[in-house]
């Protein structure tokens, strides 16, 4: 038997009027599985963020060239700020991927005892 803890939550009586006691195991708060979850959900969403900043950054940059080609007597564009912004964000959101890939790797490698 296991050394998690059972709990008696029903009882009935069956159609031979015998006492049947139903036990079922309470599942233990496990921190691993937690944390694995936590790793690879910030790794997909960061993963997604990337692009779509990414592809935000093409979509300013496209902007800011066809502006520019339109009117030349604007100097100063705010599809250059929005670029720049993205990429900072894209570039911020691809190491957050980065780091949650590797602490995600290190801790599978130690939990496998290589």
């Amino acid at each position: 038997m296991t050394n998690h803890k059972q709990v008696v939550y029903q009882s009935q009586l069956d159609h031979k009027s015998k006492l049947v006691l139903r036990r079922r195991t309470r599942k233990r708060f496990n921190l691993k599985i937690l944390v694995d979850r936590i790793i690879e959900t910030t790794a997909i969403v960061s993963l997604l963020l990337t692009g779509f900043l990414g592809v935000g950054a093409m979509g300013c940059w496209g902007m800011e060239i066809i502006e520019t080609n339109a009117d030349s007597n604007i100097i100063i564009s705010g599809w250059e700020q929005q670029k720049s912004i993205c990429l900072g964000a894209m570039l911020v959101s691809f190491s957050a991927f980065l780091g949650s890939s590797l602490v995600g790797a290190s801790l599978s490698i130690r939990q496998d005892k290589f």
